[in-house]
C-alpha cells in the first residue's frame, strides 16, 4: 500500500489586478503547458491546488512516497521547458518577505490538526 503526505506553501503575486488576471488565465484549467502538469507528475505529485486571496497564493500538494523536493529541483534545473515555464512566472510571481533570493515559494509551517 503506498502512502501520501501533504505539503503546503504560500507565495505572492505582484499586486496587480491585471498580471493576477494573466496569472490565473495561465493555471486555467486545461491552460496550463503540458510538459509542466508532466514535471509535477513524474515527480511523484499526486495532486495539486492553488487558492488565492487578494495576492497571496496558497498551493497545498499531494505526494506520494518517492517524492523528494532536492531530486524535483534538479530534474526541473536540467528541464527547457521547466525552465521557461519558471521565468514566465516570475513576471507574476514576487518573494515573500522572508524568503531567500531567489525563492518563490515558502514552505508553511503546520500549528495544529484536528
Amino acid at each position: 500500500m503506498s502512502s501520501s503526505k501533504r505539503l503546503c506553501f504560500s507565495c505572492d503575486l505582484k499586486d496587480n489586478p491585471d498580471l493576477i488576471a494573466e496569472y490565473k488565465n495561465y493555471h486555467a484549467k486545461g491552460n496550463a503547458w503540458p510538459e509542466i502538469t508532466k514535471s509535477i507528475k513524474d515527480a511523484g505529485i499526486i495532486d495539486m491546488q492553488i487558492y488565492l486571496i487578494g495576492n497571496r497564493m496558497f498551493m497545498i500538494m499531494e505526494v506520494d512516497e518517492t517524492f523528494d523536493p532536492i531530486k524535483k529541483a534538479k530534474m526541473d534545473a536540467t528541464n527547457p521547458k521547466v525552465q521557461e515555464w519558471e521565468k514566465l512566472m516570475w513576471k507574476f510571481q514576487q518573494e515573500l518577505p522572508w524568503a531567500e533570493k531567489g525563492e518563490k515559494w515558502i514552505a508553511l509551517e503546520q500549528i495544529f490538526q484536528l
